[in-house]
């Protein structure tokens, strides 16, 4: 099963800033378990739209299955790391 974070963010947004280090320290610990695939919201409009994103960041975690989790804000990483074992990482 694959598993994809999928991380909205823009390079002006203050609270995405604070996210990062979150979730470059879950890649390193988790050691390729998931996918993390950054979403610039000023370049990328069509996917935000698509996942109709309204805030950043935005964090969803998804399966082959679809949508598991969709957090919205600076999220914890035991929050995170709770929905991407119930996503199968």
């Amino acid at each position: 099963m694959t598993v994809t974070l999928k991380d909205f963010y823009a390079d002006w947004c203050g609270p995405c800033k604070t996210q990062d280090p979150i979730l470059e320290e879950l890649e390193d610990d988790w050691g390729g378990r998931f996918e993390v695939e950054k979403v610039n919201v000023d370049e990328q409009q069509d996917i935000a739209n698509e996942y109709q994103v309204r805030s950043l960041p935005t964090l969803i975690i998804e399966n082959d299955d679809g949508i598991v989790e969709r957090f919205v804000g600076v999220t914890q990483r035991d929050d995170i790391e709770d929905a991407l074992e119930s996503a199968g990482a």
